[in-house]
């Protein structure tokens, strides 16, 4: 990826490309990436300005345009022709704006395809002024490659004298994927400090530093699970399927011609253990759980969406390989107005769309939906998800495995007769059964004794299920999966 960079970088800067705008945190590595291109096309002088620092680079300008963002664009007058320049500004969207910079930056545009002079901007986002849009080049510097991050690696632990093994230098090189070259150089430096060397010891401290990263956004939530598929009741087709999918994900998958996974839409009404599937996917595959709730994409200034987005989905592959949990993505994706946000929410959806499409890193994708005739048609195609499955309300043997399975959770010897409960409970979901367990325990406790069938029974009598107060979307929902656009989730609903 950064070779096909470099190249595109000599490229743009022999065409004279007058502005070129690379998006990246990290100016060191921007800074030697100009440094190879300014040797790789001649000797090139690379001069480089900050706010603090001035001009740095060449002898008789160093210091100066100290705080001056208009001096340091003027510092090209002063450089000879027949000698080509890299001006590298740091920073420097923050002045993008201003009408003068604005204006001394369009007509730079125009004078410097006369001469092999490059002005290159860094910055961690992009937004041009309109006048800009023809003038500028945009560049994405992606976070470190595999083979950047294992030479990195590599280079450290022979300059401490304890060069890795290959496995060990595998493994950390795998484990970095996602972070930047900052961040691997710090975490080395600790590995160093506390031990001398790096190794397999590394590994859990990379994770640490993973989460701290998710725990620094406002967009992802990483969710610690202990939940098993053991824990879900019922959902044996889904169960078989996802034990499918995790298969894929390993190398033998990769030697067949296997692609990763995308992921896998749930949909059914609440309560029916979306949530606790997603939870389960993770903890059982052995993967972070990252939760996104679709609501924090949107912020009020104009771009930002778009803008969050790209961050949460660069955040999401430095965890991978991770679950993405978005969590009721029906309530922030369907059934809005665009014309009510200028087209954000459709700009988003189109972002997150092309991305699980395209996505070649392992982030398996979980969305939840209550509401399938809210979800748009985009959404639904084939090819967004590996899958959709319909998570019915469960049938009288899931009943039966969710109460068991209940209590043994909370009474594991218990030898509490479930059938006449099981056969009160019809058009339960999971949850309620949950609390008709929990609601006998409450009864039974109040009155000094030990759960029996009569407090499960005179429970469940107090409970109102939501397949009663919300019927009408329950069968809209079950007519739609009808049509063969849903899996469904239990075996026992195969061939209705």
């Amino acid at each position: 990826m950064v070779h096909d960079l470099a190249d595109q970088l000599d490229l743009l800067i022999r065409s004279r490309t007058p502005i070129v705008w690379i998006r990246s945190l990290e100016e060191e590595r921007v800074e030697g990436l100009l440094e190879r291109a300014a040797e790789r096309l001649g000797g090139r002088t690379l001069l480089r300005w900050d706010f603090i620092a001035g001009l740095a680079g060449a002898p008789n300008l160093q210091g100066q345009a100290l705080r001056q963002p208009m001096a340091a664009l003027d510092c090209l007058d002063a450089l000879p022709a027949e000698q080509g320049a890299i001006l590298l500004l740091k920073d420097f969207h923050r002045y993008a704006d201003d009408p003068g910079i604005c204006r001394r930056l369009r007509n730079l545009a125009a004078c410097l395809r006369r001469v092999p002079h490059t002005l290159v901007i860094s910055a961690p986002d992009w937004q041009l002024p309109r006048e800009l849009e023809d003038s500028v080049t945009l560049l994405e510097l992606p976070l470190p490659d595999a083979r950047e991050i294992g030479a990195l690696l590599r280079a450290i632990a022979e300059a401490s004298g304890q060069p890795l093994e290959a496995g060990v230098l595998e493994q950390l090189t795998a484990a970095c994927h996602g972070l930047s070259e900052l961040r691997v150089r710090q975490l080395a430096a600790r590995a160093l400090a506390r031990r001398g060397q790096l190794g397999v010891a590394d590994l859990a401290e990379v994770l640490e530093e993973k989460r701290q990263a998710i725990a620094r956004s406002e967009l992802l939530e990483y969710c610690p699970t202990e939940a098993t598929p053991a824990d879900i009741g019922g959902l044996d087709a889904l169960k078989h399927w996802l034990e499918q999918r995790h298969r894929a994900f390993g190398e033998e998958a990769q030697r067949y011609g296997l692609p990763l996974p995308r992921g896998v839409l749930l949909i059914g009404p609440q309560g029916t253990g979306k949530s606790l599937t997603a939870k389960a996917i993770a903890h059982s595959w052995a993967m972070p759980l990252l939760r996104l709730d679709v609501g924090r994409l949107f912020a009020g200034l104009v771009g930002a969406s778009e803008a969050r987005t790209r961050e949460m989905i660069q955040r999401a592959e430095a965890m991978a390989p991770c679950v993405l949990w978005i969590d009721e993505i029906d309530k922030g994706f369907g059934g809005g107005d665009a014309r009510s946000d200028g087209g954000t929410s459709q700009r988003v959806l189109a972002s997150l769309l092309t991305w699980m499409a395209e996505k070649t890193s392992a982030v398996f994708v979980v969305a939840t939906a209550n509401a399938v005739e809210r979800l748009p048609a985009e959404l639904l195609r084939k090819g967004r998800f590996d899958e959709i499955f319909l998570l019915e309300l469960p049938d009288a043997e899931e009943r039966r495995a969710i109460l068991d399975l209940q209590l043994r959770r909370r009474r594991p010897q218990h030898a509490i007769p479930l059938e006449v409960l099981v056969d009160r409970t019809a058009d339960f979901s999971g949850a309620e059964l949950e609390q008709t367990v929990i609601e006998a325990m409450h009864l039974a406790f109040g009155e000094g004794r030990d759960l029996g069938e009569a407090d499960l029974i005179a429970a469940a009598s107090q409970v109102v299920p939501l397949s009663r107060t919300a019927r009408e979307q329950l069968e809209a929902l079950r007519s739609w999966a009808s049509s063969g656009r849903a899996r469904p989730a239990s075996a026992s609903r195969q061939a209705v």
